[in-house]
């Protein structure tokens, strides 16, 4: 939320254009993904407190749970809410398998 913040707040004062806060949002998504996917370890679970809200807009599934319970490795975890996004881990331009 903070790159969004700082991107909008260039566009706004003019030191930036969409297009290239589209980019750099897009490179820290790739980023992240591989930093998560090559050098994270810890596993974690959850324990859903109380699904507070749900839905499915644009093939996007988004989850709001309240008081869930996370348990890391070597400890436990309360929080009051949590969102979760997900959406198809399909690559832009990957076709789905046909089915028979």
């Amino acid at each position: 939320m903070a790159l969004t913040d700082s991107l909008d707040e260039l566009i706004q004062t003019s030191h930036i254009d969409p297009q290239l806060a589209m980019k750099v949002l897009l490179q820290f998504d790739k980023s992240i993904t591989e930093a998560l996917e090559t050098k994270v370890r810890t596993k974690a679970t959850f324990k859903a407190g109380h699904l507070h809200t749900y839905r499915f807009c644009d093939e996007v599934w988004t989850f709001i749970i309240k008081n869930p319970n996370f348990k890391l490795e070597n400890e436990q975890v309360h929080v009051d809410k949590i969102k979760i996004v997900a959406c198809n881990a399909k690559k832009p331009g990957e076709t789905e398998p046909t089915k028979n």
